[in-house]
């Protein structure tokens, strides 16, 4: 197939699951407990983690390797650079994490609701990134054991954006926001994702010799947002435990996935 249309179909799959997880404010009106927010945010930041590693870094020395390159440069290079582009959109757009009260970037009068878009829809772009480039070596190659890895990775980060989804739009209706609204709000933060896959897939579609790069690229700014974001807000509150469990079991699922199926 088409590398960027394989590219899209991948990102579609992790868009659909943010549209699902923002749905549960049809379901869940009083929102999710603190407890249960930690759980959902250290599983995100452990499939994230071990996607980083197993579906992104590890391919990425492995072709490098393959094109008779040093395999670690680009590894490194590339997440050095993912981490750094990450860090820059971090200062430049205004936004607020899910269970802060304190805005980060430039000052700014946006609402509250627009802030938590902004920061959601910030670290899906590396998501996205890295669904549609797995999808896109996956058809430059042709080989189904690619299309496996890619539907793996696929398959954990839309996992992992079921809860993503609804950390978005429950916490909107406990604010006062219709149903409606916060759903939108919700399953518009996940539109990135076919949008940064794509362009991902367009950027390295004629020059495969950079896509090492690109993947440690996304690897890089998929950790940023896990240090940056997600495990500091696992462990607010009385009982971290419950973040860092999450965290285990979003690794270990990850991590069985990738070496199972990948």
């Amino acid at each position: 197939m088409n590398p960027i249309l394989l590219a899209f179909i991948g990102t579609m799959i992790t868009f659909l699951a943010t549209v699902i997880g923002s749905a549960f404010v049809f379901f869940f009106r009083n929102g999710i407990s603190p407890f249960y927010q930690r759980i959902c945010l250290g599983f995100a930041a452990g499939v994230m983690i071990a996607a980083s590693v197993w579906s992104l870094l590890i391919p990425a020395i492995e072709m490098a390797e393959e094109q008779g390159k040093i395999g670690w440069i680009p590894a490194a290079g590339g997440f050095i650079l993912g981490g750094l582009f990450l860090y820059i959109l971090d200062k430049m757009l205004p936004h607020l994490h899910l269970m802060s009260e304190l805005t980060e970037g430039p000052s700014t009068q946006l609402k509250k609701s627009t802030l938590l878009f902004l920061a959601v829809t910030l670290h899906n772009i590396p998501e996205g990134l890295a669904v549609g480039l797995s999808f896109a070596l996956a058809a430059r190659e042709g080989s189904s054991l690619s299309l496996s890895a890619a539907l793996v990775l696929a398959i954990g980060i839309g996992l992992q954006n079921l809860p993503e989804g609804a950390a978005i739009s429950l916490p909107l209706r406990k604010q006062g926001v219709s149903s409606q609204k916060a759903f939108a709000f919700g399953a518009l933060s996940g539109i990135v994702e076919p949008i940064a896959g794509v362009l991902g897939a367009i950027l390295v579609g004629s020059i495969i010799s950079i896509m090492p790069w690109f993947l440690a690229f996304a690897a890089g700014a998929m950790i940023y947002v896990v240090v940056e974001e997600l495990i500091p807000e696992a462990q607010l509150g009385e009982h971290s435990d419950s973040g860092t469990l999450g965290v285990m079991i979003g690794f270990l699922i990850m991590m069985i996935l990738d070496i199972a199926l990948g």
